[in-house]
């Protein structure tokens, strides 16, 4: 294929940025969209220009490192991760515009990369357990209904790639804050900081600048991982739950 990609280009956070226009060709359509872009960037550094810098670590679709808007959709036309949109979703002669995500809680570090590190601060709120290490305990040793573990695994599936925020209209990361509380909350482990962990991890998010929730649910739509809008109500319910318990 031979594509016309314009691509957002920034040296760095305090420096402006533009749309910058490339012609590519000799694309095969098994190529993943990260690969095409390996291509261009092969080909800027063969004739002396700074290459495109974006985000990507495993290319499996497993660690949430990649991830850009393509022609105005987080991750691209398919559900699915930037390193696992394959190029046979584009046609011979596609104009493809590529811009970082887009949120004032991710800063843009250089041209498509974003600083998404307001999502540890989020997680190192509260994301975690107060359990004895060492061994590992035995299996069933702490007995959990099946409803609960699927409800769980269902939001443990959440692998932080930030596609909830570029995709929401406010910059909100209701959905991935909502993911990470749900997976611990629901379990017996997590019982110890279950008003706790809700109430920290809603006021760093707060803090962090994102922006609220209208549940838009363009969020739940772009999610590579399918977690579901629900996931939502069900921590608005948590937080509710905290706060009466905390006031009595």
């Amino acid at each position: 294929m031979r594509l016309t990609l314009r691509v957002w280009r920034q040296h760095d956070a305090g420096a402006p940025g533009a749309m910058v226009t490339y012609e590519i060709d000799r694309i095969s359509e098994d190529m993943s969209f990260l690969e095409m872009l390996d291509t261009l960037n092969e080909k800027l550094i063969l004739r002396g220009d700074d290459p495109v810098a974006f985000d990507h670590d495993c290319r499996e679709g497993i660690c949430g490192a990649c991830g850009v808007v393509i022609n105005g959709d987080a991750h691209g036309p398919e559900r699915t991760t930037t390193c696992q949109l394959h190029m046979r979703h584009f046609k011979d002669g596609d104009t493809i515009d590529v811009e970082p995500w887009r949120a004032g809680a991710f800063p843009v570090v250089k041209d498509l990369v974003v600083d998404r590190s307001a999502f540890d601060r989020i997680i190192g709120a509260g994301g975690y357990i107060t359990a004895p290490t060492g061994s590992a305990p035995d299996a069933h040793a702490t007995p959990v209904p099946k409803p609960d573990a699927e409800f769980a695994f269902e939001h443990a599936e959440c692998i932080g790639c930030g596609a909830c925020v570029a995709a929401c209209p406010n910059g909100s990361a209701m959905l991935f804050t909502s993911a990470k509380i749900n997976h611990l909350n629901v379990l017996p482990q997590g019982a110890p900081e279950r008003e706790t962990r809700v109430l920290d991890m809603v006021a760093t998010m707060d803090e962090e600048g994102f922006g609220g929730c209208t549940l838009a649910g363009e969020c739940a739509t772009a999610c590579p991982k399918g977690i579901p809008l629900p996931s939502i109500t069900a921590m608005n319910k948590e937080w509710l739950r905290a706060t009466r318990k905390a006031a009595r």
